[in-house]
């Protein structure tokens, strides 16, 4: 998650709120209620997967519950510091101008650490996602094709389709990647990869 935010302090107002207890808020997520005590305290870090189905519940997206104030004419240059980001500790997805107002598509700087995986759940979305391998390799499953990508080697696919990312190899994996309607917007849209 981004360094810096508190993530506890964050689920802990959107749930209040809201008026739910960490009882009701789990049972809505499907999550355990002591899972919700703990990420409030800070004291474990979601998966990006557990982090979203906790949002949906409230219903509240990605972006939006990362979000701060961005100028009203943000500038078109986004420095390495400044990029949002929104994996969960293991997985590193870097998102461009998460904060930008009206923003149409999400572009992410992926990190996949060897071992490192979407989840066994198969990930499913409104839009459509690509991305090109930069370095290492990752296994992806898309509606029950499996592909194992390597550096310049591309994907595109509708995101409605079951998905997962999965590095299988022992070097990390970095890709970029884009999707479209911005799966990390306040519109309510569900996490690219997760």
């Amino acid at each position: 998650m981004e360094d810096g935010f508190d993530v506890g302090a964050r689920l802990r107002q959107l749930r209040q709120e809201r008026q739910l207890s960490q009882r009701e808020l789990a049972k809505r997520a499907g999550v355990t209620n002591s899972t919700i005590s703990l990420i409030e305290l800070n004291n474990v870090s979601p998966s990006v997967s557990s982090l979203k189905k906790i949002l949906d519940a409230l219903p509240i997206s990605i972006s939006a519950f990362f979000a701060g104030d961005e100028p009203n004419h943000p500038s078109p240059f986004y420095r390495a510091a400044e990029l949002t980001d929104i994996g969960d500790g293991q997985l590193i997805w870097k998102l461009v101008a998460a904060r930008r107002p009206d923003r149409r598509m999400s572009i992410l700087h992926e990190r996949y650490p060897p071992g490192s995986d979407t989840g066994e759940d198969m990930l499913e979305h409104d839009g459509e996602e690509g991305g090109v391998v930069v370095t290492g390799q990752i296994e992806i499953t898309v509606n029950g094709e499996v592909s194992l990508l390597g550096p310049g080697d591309a994907y595109y696919f509708d995101s409605r389709l079951p998905h997962r990312f999965r590095n299988i190899g022992d070097e990390e994996c970095i890709l970029i990647s884009a999707n479209t309607p911005p799966t990390f917007s306040d519109g309510g849209q569900e996490l690219h990869h997760a």
